[in-house]
């Protein structure tokens, strides 16, 4: 299983939780930075349904997977 740190960082005049590179919407306050990170985190490691996914890697070549719905990450939260 593989995992996934969400990490609360100052960002914009707020804070925002950061994945990798990618950072969320910016909130007033560290507080609600950090329930959102929380509750993305614990929305993310919900089993699904599994599915057939398509999509363009940085090279444009389109690619066809299928996803298992029950094979989520870990995801935890770095304050």
């Amino acid at each position: 299983m593989s995992e996934i740190v969400y990490r609360i960082v100052e960002h914009d005049g707020g804070y925002a939780y950061k994945l990798g590179d990618v950072f969320s919407e910016t909130f007033p306050s560290h507080d609600e930075a950090l329930q959102a990170a929380q509750a993305v985190a614990a929305e993310q490691q919900v089993p699904g349904s599994t599915e057939g996914i398509r999509y363009q890697d940085g090279k444009g070549a389109w690619h066809d997977e299928t996803s298992q719905g029950n094979d989520r990450p870990r995801a935890k939260v770095v304050d």
